[in-house]
């Protein structure tokens, strides 16, 4: 029975690398600008300017995100916008909303 539960359990290797990418969420600031870029695409001032924060701090939470796949950059004249690439956002900030009572 144990082995037959342990064949459905999915890989160590792929959990540690949604734990990573979990880890990079956990942050309000990151959670304002996915809830923010699920709405529609900003540049990172305007995400910066909501976030309250500094813009250089703001494109440091952006890259991070990027770096697992979340966002993505696009250049339109002299500003870069950022919009969700992953889907499944928006499912985890349903989630959070839920749990914490926001949205």
């Amino acid at each position: 029975m144990a082995t037959a539960a342990k064949t459905r359990l999915t890989d160590l290797a792929a959990l540690s690398e949604a734990a990573e990418c979990l880890k990079t969420l956990a942050h309000p600031h990151r959670l304002r600008m996915v809830q923010m870029l699920l709405r529609g695409r900003f540049t990172v001032g305007e995400l910066a300017e909501a976030c309250e924060i500094p813009s250089h701090m703001a494109s440091e939470h952006l890259r991070l995100m990027q770096r697992c796949g979340f966002l993505t950059p696009n250049k339109q004249g002299r500003c870069t916008y950022y919009e969700i690439a992953e889907p499944h956002l928006k499912n985890i900030m349903k989630c959070v909303e839920s749990r914490f009572g926001c949205g």
